[in-house]
């Protein structure tokens, strides 16, 4: 029917002979004319807006990029295999189920919807499991990330934004913690992510793919519209891990290490709202594209909180006691880490606008007594 609409002079004679006879006069023919180019425009508007493809677009972090992704004229094409993502989280544009190691599955998403950038989150994060058992890790992090370069590659996609992390630096000399801090991750996650981010700068030398790594700290937070949020079923982060103890879905919080050189004895970390991340994502994206080179930034709050004080702070929110059970410090665990993302600010112009830890919590807390109701 569209094409048919294309051919201006046919429909319209068409249209005023059979059925408006003589009832238009020439101005008449004329306005009609323009509107029927006002209704074309109007249907392919939506398919003028450029396409990215966005790996692990159902997954927590990932659709709240898609998010932003839409509300910045881009159709986001979310490319899942859902074996930790949710397909009710894929709001915004359309999802192709497949996974990384399928070069075919990547071709396919490619070729249906060209993209003009690769944002890349689909990977294994928990560190613990890394731990037992990495040969997981190095395949899906790793092979997944290498097969996903090599369509990215074949495809002629000019940029490319990576999710690294702050487990790269490892165990931080000093707890404030920039891009030129020595890179030494202590377990096979933080190794992982690091091969990748050598792998996009090789990538770049021989074949010019920009890209934009971000490491980032802990991802906190739900949307703030209430629209998106963490997993709770498979939390292993700390303020999920509290919610659930607040909503009675744990019996307490275990505490590691009450002995660090800190104020109050427990760990400080840094923790950055998700939908903070999400926005910077967009930044990144965007920098590329207006032919910026490539870069590696570090995304968090630049404030360190401790547990102690987070436990507090969701006590405060949910008006909920929590169950303390304190134990000996895990192996490699540093006392403080903080990120100093200054260079994300100066060279994308990123500030983070809701990474208090009250709004954090808050519009954590809102979205599971939205989706999981005691």
């Amino acid at each position: 029917m569209l094409e048919y609409l294309c051919n201006y002079e046919v429909f319209v004679n068409t249209f005023l002979t059979y059925f408006l006879g003589d009832f238009l006069s020439g101005l008449g023919r004329l306005l009609f004319v323009l509107f029927l180019f006002f209704v074309q425009d109007a249907a392919h508007a939506e398919n003028k807006k450029p396409y990215v493809l966005v790996t692990g677009g159902a997954g927590y972090i990932g659709s709240q990029t898609c998010k932003a992704l839409a509300a910045k004229g881009y159709i986001p094409v979310t490319f899942d295999s859902l074996q930790s993502g949710t397909e009710d989280a894929v709001k915004w544009g359309p999802l192709v189920i497949g996974d990384l190691m399928d070069p075919e599955a990547l071709d396919r998403a490619f070729h249906a919807y060209p993209p003009v950038g690769v944002i890349h989150f689909a990977a294994l994060t928990s560190v613990g499991t890394s731990v037992m058992d990495p040969s997981k890790f190095y395949w899906n992090n790793v092979v997944g990330s290498l097969t996903l370069l090599e369509a990215v590659r074949k495809h002629r996609i000019p940029v490319f934004i990576f999710s690294s992390t702050a487990a790269a630096y490892g165990i931080p000399l000093e707890g404030m913690v920039n891009e030129f801090s020595p890179l030494q991750p202590i377990n096979p996650y933080g190794n992982t992510k690091l091969m990748v981010e050598k792998m996009l700068s090789d990538f770049e030398r021989a074949y010019g793919i920009r890209y934009v790594c971000f490491r980032y700290f802990n991802a906190a937070g739900a949307d703030m519209e209430g629209e998106l949020g963490p997993n709770f079923q498979s939390a292993t982060h700390l303020i999920p891990m509290i919610i659930q103890v607040a909503a009675k879905k744990r019996p307490y919080l275990e505490i590691y290490g009450t002995d660090f050189d800190t104020p109050d004895g427990t760990g400080v970390r840094d923790y950055i709202h998700v939908a903070d991340l999400a926005r910077a994502h967009v930044l990144g994206l965007e920098y590329l594209l207006d032919g910026n080179p490539s870069v590696v930034l570090n995304l968090g709050s630049g404030h360190g909180y401790s547990v102690k004080e987070v436990v507090a702070a969701v006590q405060k929110v949910t008006s909920r006691t929590i169950p303390l059970v304190y134990t000996a410090r895990r192996t490699g665990d540093p006392a403080a880490v903080v990120a100093d993302s200054s260079r994300a600010k100066e060279i994308l112009g990123w500030e983070p606008c809701c990474s208090d830890l009250e709004s954090m919590i808050r519009s954590c807390w809102q979205w599971h007594q939205a989706k999981y109701r005691e």
